[in-house]
């Protein structure tokens, strides 16, 4: 399935998705979020993807829900039925789960489902001039794409409350002041410092890197004991993959690694 107003691009271990649909502020109707799951899909099984970009075209990261299809189908009496949830549940899932780094480059608001796709990602990188807002309130519903998972995982319990509660407008460098961004980035280097980011995690350690996100999501839930079992499991497998063999021999050697991501 093709779908126009989604680009990728793959080059040197990166695919960058771009939501292009710059009428609908990058919306994301069923179709589209049908197209995600497939890449994702594809891509986390593809060890020569080694880092995955988001982002989108114009002045919108993405706006979320597409609102069009969502009226069509309240008219038609099939709101909670019509099956945009059902996709959007399994892409937050597959986009959290990805076994190597991810980057939401914030080219511009992101809003709704659209702030929960970023909450997802490992990174926000955001240009000075892109900006979060929950958006989910003004509509009169609680956020339903895991915004209250990632939030207060991601920021203390009153910011988060406070973004979703009163569905302020965060400029992006009031949300790096509070942790929801990762870096903000002057407009006209932003697409320059993103891919020399994401060139940068693609050429590091990527069964390491997939190991240590799986580490930490799950130390929030696990006893040390436990964590600890878990990191010498995931240590034999970095020392046996062909990343961990090279790093010793590099090591030996007196000489930086060149990691292949296996």
């Amino acid at each position: 399935m093709q779908i126009a107003d989604i680009d990728v691009q793959q080059a040197d271990g990166v695919v960058t998705i771009r939501l292009d649909r710059r009428a609908s502020r990058n919306s994301l109707a069923c179709p589209h979020l049908d197209r995600l799951n497939v890449l994702l899909d594809r891509y986390a099984d593809d060890a020569a993807v080694r880092c995955l970009v988001l982002t989108g075209t114009g002045k919108a990261f993405c706006s979320g829900a597409d609102l069009d299809e969502w009226a069509e189908a309240e008219a038609r009496g099939e709101l909670d039925t019509y099956g945009w949830t059902d996709r959007a549940h399994k892409l937050v899932q597959a986009l959290a789960a990805f076994p190597r780094p991810t980057i939401a480059a914030l080219n511009g608001s992101a809003v709704g489902a659209g702030a929960d796709l970023a909450f997802a990602c490992d990174f926000r990188i955001a240009a000075a001039s892109a900006s979060l807002r929950c958006g989910y309130t003004d509509m009169g519903y609680s956020p339903d794409m895991g915004g209250t998972w990632f939030l207060p995982r991601i920021a203390r319990p009153d910011v988060a409350k406070r973004f979703v509660f009163l569905n302020d407008k965060w400029s992006a460098h009031d949300a790096y002041s509070v942790g929801l961004v990762s870096e903000v980035i002057d407009d006209e280097l932003f697409s320059s410092q993103v891919a020399e980011f994401a060139g940068r995690l693609a050429s590091g350690p990527s069964v390491a890197f997939g190991h240590v996100k799986t580490l930490l999501t799950g130390s929030l839930t696990h006893s040390l004991a436990e964590q600890l079992e878990k990191e010498l499991t995931a240590g034999i497998a970095c020392g046996h993959s062909e990343d961990g063999q090279e790093a010793l021999r590099a090591a030996a050697e007196g000489r930086r690694p060149q990691f292949l991501g296996r």
